[in-house]
């Protein structure tokens, strides 16, 4: 028996709504997961799973971002022993090439591991970073390279009792006209108005 061309219209307008229907579902139900799997992903995982190869921070004030977030991972999560060493090189990956020519890998894993471990012992959390504005960043030259410095002020917790430590950074613009981390010292130890490193 012929379908007459109305019903074959109809049955075929039918179909290509089911389909419509069935292929939105796949795509909200596909979206609802991806979702999900974001949301679930805890402090440091999110931390870690930025690709500083494709995703360098643009800017001085947002490499010190990040280390922030590293460093907050580090003294305020519970972090494995692979996650601690994982979050390190993250670090490594913001200094300075004389920075990490001071740090030798195996001897500046130790130390992060020893420090975190310190930090545990003693409660030490950070509450709050309060970093410079991008207009707070002094930029000037030296020695034919770029630097840019900028303070960051750091509320620490001790078993109860608060402190306030603030910190003066260093970076350097690098041959891919990166900034990475040349150093940093305690702001009192810091001429502001020189143009030298932390701590000369």
């Amino acid at each position: 028996m012929k379908l007459r061309p109305r019903t074959t219209r109809i049955t075929i307008i039918i179909t290509i709504l089911i389909l419509a229907v069935v292929a939105y579902y796949a795509y909200l139900s596909n979206k609802t997961r991806t979702e999900r799997a974001a949301a679930s992903m805890t402090v440091v995982e999110e931390t870690l799973s930025r690709d500083l190869n494709n995703n360098y921070p643009p800017t001085p004030k947002e490499v010190i971002k990040y280390y922030n977030d590293i460093t907050k991972c580090l003294y305020n999560e519970t972090c494995t022993d692979d996650e601690i060493e994982r979050l390190a090189m993250k670090n490594r990956g913001l200094y300075d090439e004389a920075l990490l020519n001071a740090n030798e890998l195996g001897t500046y894993l130790i130390k992060v591991r020893s420090d975190v471990a310190e930090h545990k012992d003693k409660k030490v959390t950070i509450i709050n970073i309060a970093l410079a504005s991008s207009t707070n960043v002094d930029y000037y030259t030296r020695d034919g390279y770029s630097f840019a410095r900028l303070m960051c002020t750091y509320t620490m917790n001790e078993n109860g009792t608060n402190s306030t430590t603030q910190m003066v950074y260093l970076l350097r613009k690098d041959s891919n006209k990166q900034w990475k981390i040349y150093g940093w010292d305690f702001a009192e130890n810091v001429d502001i108005n020189g143009d030298g490193v932390p701590g000369d």
